[in-house]
């Protein structure tokens, strides 16, 4: 299993919008999410910033997202969230959500 934690700016005036979204995900999108063996998925929201934290239990990573990426619905919820977005400029290249560093652990 893989830990995964990841950060991105929620645009001024939108997050009540995203919380409502969030509050209702559309199954299809929750049914993607899991079919690439991600679990324990959360997002928290602090001073603009949203944190995602997710395990993943499958054997590869990049099919897995690669797969959700291809998924029609996936898609359609993506070009509603992605204007709430704003990506952090010292993102790596082809990130949207800034991948972090885990500097901590304990079970």
């Amino acid at each position: 299993m893989e830990r995964h934690g990841s950060v991105i700016r929620v645009k001024p005036g939108r997050l009540e919008a995203y919380k409502a979204y969030h509050a209702h995900v559309w199954p299809e999108v929750l049914a993607m999410i899991r079919a690439c063996n991600i679990r324990n998925y959360s997002i928290y929201h602090k001073d603009g910033h949203l944190f995602s934290y997710f395990e993943y239990v499958g054997d590869d990573f990049q099919a897995d997202m690669a797969k959700m990426a291809a998924d029609p619905k996936t898609q359609e919820w993506w070009d509603i969230m992605m204007p709430m977005q704003d990506p952090l400029p010292t993102r790596a290249e082809g990130e949207w959500w800034a991948e972090m560093e885990e500097v901590f652990h304990t079970d």
